[in-house]
């Protein structure tokens, strides 16, 4: 017990430790760009245009810290590679943490990191001291690993395998995240709109890497429904339904929303595992992002 105690108070440290490196990697970018664009002011010569300041919270793909299955890798998931793309890279301050669901990612303690990030100015570029959008990624790790078992029906005469009624269950869960984060933005960064994504069709094959999963096979197994194209069918279906949720919620002006379209992306052989791309997959994924960022602010990105 006392080690168990230990262990998560370890990586609770840990993973403070980590995110506060990572703001002060962030303020020296911005306090380059700043003062660059001081030594323009101090000789009279044009400012450039300054690329965009943002904010990124969320899951593992947003923070995948494997190369594939293996070794550690710095230039993964979709924020790594976001940040070197574009005519201007965008500068991220990424507060996202793998294995995080929107429960955690909306919690008080992340709320907390992000008020504080927020209200920072050596944080951003913008006269009015705020990112210039919010990146979002949440949703999946509310549904799989253990409790994807949950959401299904026993492969029994008539069974369609996902049980719609319990996962609109948690889909209510999960929107009610997606809405306090509307929430929150409108509180503390007021106008500065939301980008998130829904996840592309996954594939519960069983395979993950040495520290985590599998997520899906297991639950698919479990319930009785072990034919491969048969779990596909019921985990794409859960993956459109999820979609559908974010769709609505970016229909309502009123949310500041945009849905970044991803399901269709990927390939089979960009899969590294039941639920992470490979790095050039997650590259195909972070275009889609450069795209619509390009859409919304012309030529800073």
């Amino acid at each position: 017990m006392v080690n168990s105690v230990a262990l998560q108070a370890q990586l609770r440290d840990s993973i403070e430790q980590e995110l506060s490196a990572r703001v002060k990697a962030h303020q020296g970018d911005i306090a380059r760009l700043k003062s660059a664009v001081a030594t323009l002011d101090a000789v009279g010569a044009a400012r450039p245009v300054m690329p965009l300041a943002l904010m990124a919270n969320g899951d593992s793909w947003f923070d995948y810290p494997l190369n594939g299955n293996l070794f550690p890798s710095e230039n993964t998931d979709i924020v790594a590679h976001l940040q070197t793309m574009g005519d201007l890279h965008p500068v991220i301050l990424n507060l996202a943490h793998h294995g995080d669901a929107t429960t955690d990612e909306m919690g008080v303690s992340k709320q907390q990191s992000m008020i504080k990030a927020l209200m920072e100015p050596n944080n951003w570029l913008s006269p009015a001291k705020k990112p210039d959008a919010i990146l979002f990624s949440g949703g999946g790790n509310d549904i799989v690993g253990e409790q994807f078992c949950i959401f299904l029906d026993y492969n029994v005469l008539g069974a369609t395998g996902l049980n719609a009624s319990r996962f609109a269950g948690k889909l209510r869960a999960v929107e009610a995240s997606y809405r306090d984060l509307f929430v929150f933005r409108d509180r503390y960064a007021p106008g500065v709109p939301i980008l998130g994504h829904s996840y592309d069709f996954a594939i519960p094959n069983g395979r993950h890497p040495p520290c985590a999963g599998p997520w899906l096979k297991p639950s698919l197994d479990f319930t009785g429904w072990t034919n491969a194209s048969v779990g596909a069918s019921i985990v794409r279906r859960a993956l459109e339904a999820f979609r559908d949720l974010l769709v609505a919620l970016a229909a309502d002006p009123a949310n500041g929303f945009t849905l970044v379209e991803t399901q269709g992306t990927l390939e089979p052989a960009d899969w590294a595992n039941e639920l992470h791309p490979y790095p050039p997959g997650f590259g195909k994924v972070a275009t889609r992002y450069l795209e619509a960022l390009r859409a919304m602010f012309p030529g800073r990105i």
